[in-house]
Order: C-alpha cells, then structure tokens, then sequence
C-alpha cells in the first residue's frame, strides 16, 4: 500500500531556523470511523504528544506521566553498551517531570486542522544527569537533548477511517559518537481493561492469542477489551534501510503499574559510526472494534 504523505520531511525546518514562539501545544483533531469519530488530543504539558484518543466512549490512552501516552522515543550506546534508560530522548518529557503539568521537552512546531496535525519537539532525555535507570547511570550531561522528532498524524486512509497515519522522523545531531540506535517509532501505553493481547498473522491474515511477553515479535500487535468492542493495533509495512531492521513488535503488561504497552520499534546498526541526521519510519494505528481492525489490517499488509 503506498503511504499517505502529508508535508515532505525534506521540508522540516532544521532547530536553528524553528519559531522561537512556540505554540502551545494544546490541540485536538477529528475523523469519522463508523459509528463514532476518532478524537486525537494533543496538550501543552506533553509538548504535543498524544495524551488522549477516544472512539466510541471509550478512552484508549493511560496517559498518567510523562512515559504512559502515544509517542515516540530514541535510545543510544553513546559509546557503551546500551542500557536502560540511559541515553534516551523522549517526545513527551523526563521521568522527573512526573505527573505534573510541566515538561522538560520543547514543542517547536505545531500544526493541526480537521483530521490531521503536524509537530516537531526538541526531546527531552528521560533521565536528568546523575539518574540511573536500574543500576546505570544516565550518560547524558543536560535535561534536553539536541535530538528532534516531528510527526505526522492523520485520521483516516483513503476508504479505511479506521487507519491512523502515524509518520515519525527522529533528527539527530552532529556530534555525538553511537554505533547503535533503538528508535521506538510509535508506543502506545493503554488502560488496562485492553487487557487481551493478540498478533495479527501476516501470513494468514488471522488473529491469534499472544502472551504477555514481555517480548517483541515479527506480527502486529493488537490490544481489546474481552467483548472485542474496542480494539487497538499498531502496524508498520516494510521500510527497508540501510544497516535497519525492523519493524518489530513489543507488548507488556505492568500489573502493579496497571498499565499496558504496545511499541513498534526500529533497530540501526553502524560500527562505523551512525551518522547525523534524518531517520524516518511511517507506522499506523488501526482502531475500531475487533473485526474491523482485523480487516483494516488485512487492507494494510502487504
């Protein structure tokens, strides 16, 4: 399926040339998708990010601090292994921004009208120097990074209203020295009564049960409540890159937290050094009740 393309990513504005006013961030978009509309949120305390989604009376996203919304994030060896948390910039802001209404990130950018919007956030790290994620120690020297992350959301392809275009570029910055990058292209952090976790099959085209891992796996992942009258799922086509693999699909389940999460992530490998600039990746959420994500993503695979 050709991918829905809304401004170029060649036309970004690099950091130095971004408004200096920034918006607010508080925004909301809207589309039809069968008996309801799909109602996007965006909010000035997450730079942008996505803090609600609702279809059909009922809200899909636990958007409880500055990790649990629909957003992105990067993670870096920055010279040594990867580990936890510890080089990480993150669209919707720090772990010490908590749950409160400030955030450590920087919306740059902000566009939205109808079904669509547009942002570029200047990331916050998700450790402050001196934290540690587990044992280790966060490897960053300040609050926010240099690293750039603009998406592209837009409600509804061609005759599937039920697909979310969700197109990510993460901009890295020159100087800074990584061999490996995990780039979580999309996550999805969600209430706990989606608490039936399937894959959808490639092959077959079928829905299948899946554990609760954690763990990633090749299928897309969707999350339903028990009845199947609300779903989500996350899906990505092929996006061959050079020194790329992926997409691959995680899911977790935080009892204590009581939370679920779904990611779509992209590994890049360079022992020569992964050099600055633009890595971009298009993925869709899909959502609906249960036949008809699985149908909307039979219309997808490839």
């Amino acid at each position: 399926m050709k991918l829905l393309s809304l401004i170029p990513f060649a036309l970004i504005a690099p950091l130095a040339s971004l408004a200096a006013d920034a918006p607010s961030g508080n925004a909301t978009i809207r589309g039809a998708a069968g008996p309801s509309e799909i109602v996007v949120t965006t909010t000035a305390r997450l730079a942008g990010a996505i803090h609600s989604l609702t279809w059909n009376g009922r809200e899909f996203i636990d958007s409880f601090d500055h990790g649990r919304q629909i957003q992105s994030a990067s993670n870096f060896d920055c010279g040594s292994p990867i580990s936890g948390e510890t080089f990480n910039p993150t669209e919707a802001g720090s772990r010490r921004d908590a749950t409160g209404d400030k955030t450590t990130s920087r919306l740059r950018n902000l566009h939205a009208k109808g079904n669509a919007i547009e942002t570029t956030t200047q990331m916050a790290f998700w450790l402050a120097p001196g934290e540690k994620s587990g044992p280790n120690l966060a490897k960053n020297t300040t609050l926010l990074s240099d690293h750039l992350l603009t998406k592209r959301v837009h409600i509804g392809i061609k005759n599937l209203p039920h697909v979310i275009a969700y197109d990510v570029a993460f901009t890295l910055p020159p100087g800074e020295r990584h061999t490996r990058a995990v780039f979580e292209a999309l996550t999805g952090y969600m209430p706990p009564t989606f608490e039936t976790f399937q894959q959808f099959n490639l092959k077959t085209g079928e829905l299948e049960p899946l554990s609760d891992g954690p763990g990633e796996g090749p299928n897309p992942v969707v999350f339903s409540v028990p009845s199947g009258s609300h779903a989500m799922a996350i899906f990505a086509p092929p996006q061959p890159a050079k020194n790329t693999r992926g997409p691959s699909y995680g899911r977790f389940r935080f009892r204590a937290e009581k939370v679920v999460k779904w990611n779509c992530v992209f590994r890049v490998v360079d022992k020569n050094g992964i050099a600055p600039g633009k890595y971009a990746f298009s993925t869709f959420v899909v959502v609906g009740d249960l036949d008809t994500v699985r149908d909307s993503l039979r219309a997808l695979r490839p």
